[in-house]
C-alpha cells in the first residue's frame, strides 16, 4: 500500500462539505449549542489525504460531536430545513446520539460524553460531557483529533498527528485493552487500512494485558456469561474486519501480536487459518463463520459470540460432520466409496449444502471429496424425467423415486469415471 501524503498543519477543507456543516452550526446555535466539532475518522483521513479514498468504508463521512444534545439539535434541524433537505433520520436515544442524511450527506451526530469502567470488559457507564472528554474515552490517538466549526481549530490532546506522521497507532492510556478489548480488533482494522503499526508501548500493553486476562470470565466459564467487549461487541468488530477491511493482513497482525487468543487459543496456532478463509471466500460462505468454525471449540465460541442461529446451527453440523470423516478418515474407509457413495452419504445424512461448504473450508479429512460433491455432483440429476418413467409404463409410487435416484447415482459414476480417464 502507498504511503499517504501528510499535513499535520490543517485539513483539507475542499474536501468537506462546509456550506452544510455550517448551516448545522447556525441552527446550533440558535438552539443554545455553541461547541460543535469534527472528529474521529474524518479529520484523520483528511490529514493522510485519505478522505476521499475511505468514503466507501462503513464508516460514515462526516461524525460530529456537540457540547449539548444531539437529539434536539436534530429536532432543531428538522424545524428549521425541513424533509426536502434533510431527508431522513434515526434516533438512537440511549446515547443521545441520531445518524442524519442532509443535502445528501450523511452525518452521525453525537453528545459530548465521558465513560467510565466499573468492571473490565463491560460496557462503560455514560455521562453528558464536553468536547475534550469525549477524545479522551476514544481508542487510537489518531482518532481523538478534533477539528471545530466554524474556526476549523484543530484540536489534538493526545499527539495524533505527531502518530500521523510515525504512521503508528497509539491507545490512550495504559489500561485501554483491560477496559475494553475490542480496541484491539479496532486496531487490527485499522493497521491493515491504513497500514500503520502499533507504537511499542501499545504492543506491549496488548501482549501484557492479554496474558494476565484481567476479564471476569475465561474461555472455560459458560459463554451466556461473557461480558459484552468479549461477546457482542466483540463479533461486531470482527464483521467490521472481515467483510470491509484486507482481512490477511489484520488475521496475520492479530496473530503477531498474540490476540487471537481473545477468540481461541488454536485460532492462534492454526496454520491454516488463512486457507480456510480463503475457501470461505470461494464458496461464499461468510467469513465469519470459517473463523469461528476453525477454532478448537468452535461451538462454544459461536455462543459466545451470539452468531445467528442459522451460522450456529451450520457449525454445529459441520463439527458432526467432520467428527465423522475423523473416525473414518483411513484409506480403507473413504478412499473406496464411488462418488454415488459419497452422494448418498451426504445426502442422507442431517448434513445440507451449507455445513458441507463449511466443512470444505476447515480443511476436514478428505475435504476435496466434499467439494466434489458440493461443486459437481450434488447438481446432477436423473437423465430420463419421472414423466417420462410413467410413459413408458411405471406406475406412480415410491418405485419411480428409487430408480430415479439408481439412475442418477449411474450417471453420476459415469461422469466421474470418464473425467478421470481424461486426465493426462
Amino acid at each position: 500500500m502507498e504511503k499517504s501524503s501528510l499535513n499535520t498543519t490543517e485539513c483539507d477543507w475542499s474536501e468537506f462539505p462546509m456550506e452544510t456543516l455550517l448551516e448545522i452550526y447556525r441552527v446550533a446555535s440558535k438552539a443554545g449549542i455553541n461547541r460543535l466539532a469534527i472528529v474521529g475518522g474524518a479529520v484523520r483521513d483528511s490529514l493522510l489525504g485519505n478522505f476521499k479514498k475511505y468514503q466507501s468504508f462503513e464508516i460514515p463521512d462526516i461524525d460530529l460531536v456537540v457540547e449539548g444534545s444531539a437529539i434536539e439539535l436534530v429536532e432543531a434541524l428538522i424545524k428549521a430545513l425541513g424533509p426536502s433537505r434533510l431527508r431522513n433520520y434515526q434516533f438512537f436515544r440511549a446515547y443521545n446520539t441520531a445518524k442524519i442524511n442532509l443535502d445528501g450527506v450523511p452525518i452521525d451526530i453525537a453528545t459530548a460524553r465521558k465513560e467510565i469502567y466499573s468492571s473490565p470488559g463491560e460496557n462503560p457507564q455514560i455521562s453528558i460531557s464536553n468536547l475534550m472528554h469525549d477524545l479522551a474515552r476514544r481508542d487510537f490517538t489518531i482518532n481523538s483529533i478534533a477539528v471545530e466549526i466554524p474556526t476549523q481549530k484543530i484540536l489534538d490532546p493526545y499527539q495524533g498527528k505527531v502518530d500521523l506522521t510515525r504512521r503508528e497507532l497509539s491507545l490512550l492510556h495504559e489500561k485501554s485493552v483491560e477496559e475494553d478489548p475490542t480496541r484491539v480488533i479496532r486496531g487490527a482494522r485499522y493497521s491493515a487500512r491504513l497500514n500503520f503499526e502499533l507504537a511499542p508501548q501499545t504492543l506491549s500493553q496488548v501482549r501484557k494485558t492479554i496474558k494476565l486476562w484481567p476479564w471476569n470470565w475465561h474461555l472455560e466459564d459458560p459463554p451466556n456469561l461473557a461480558p459484552p467487549a468479549l461477546s457482542t461487541r466483540l463479533r461486531m468488530e470482527l464483521e467490521l474486519l472481515l467483510e470491509h477491511e484486507p482481512w490477511g493482513i489484520a488475521i496475520e497482525n492479530l496473530r503477531s501480536w498474540g490476540a487471537l487468543v481473545l477468540l481461541d487459543s488454536n485460532l492462534q496456532t492454526n496454520p491454516l487459518l488463512h486457507r480456510n478463509l480463503r475457501w470461505a471466500s470461494k464458496l461464499s460462505i461468510p467469513l465469519l463463520t470459517v473463523l469461528v468454525a476453525s477454532a478448537k471449540d468452535s461451538v462454544r465460541l459461536a455462543q459466545r459470540l451470539q452468531l445467528k442461529e442459522e451460522q450456529q446451527q451450520n457449525i454445529k453440523k459441520s463439527r458432526e460432520l467432520e467428527s465423522w470423516l475423523i473416525a473414518n478418515r483411513s484409506e480403507a474407509t473413504l478412499d473406496r466409496l464411488s462418488p454415488s457413495d459419497w452422494c448418498k452419504l451426504l445426502e442422507q445424512g442431517s448434513w445440507d449444502p451449507s455445513s458441507i461448504a463449511l466443512t470444505i473450508c476447515i480443511s476436514a479429512p478428505k475435504w476435496k471429496y466434499l467439494l466434489r460433491w458440493w461443486g459437481r455432483w450434488r447438481h446432477i440429476k436423473s437423465p430420463i424425467s419421472a414423466k417420462e418413467l410413467i410413459q413408458d409404463g411405471w406406475m406412480e409410487g415410491p418405485e419411480i423415486g428409487a430408480e430415479l435416484m439408481r439412475l442418477r447415482m449411474e450417471m453420476i459414476n459415469n461422469m466421474a469415471n470418464k473425467k478421470k480417464h481424461s486426465l493426462p
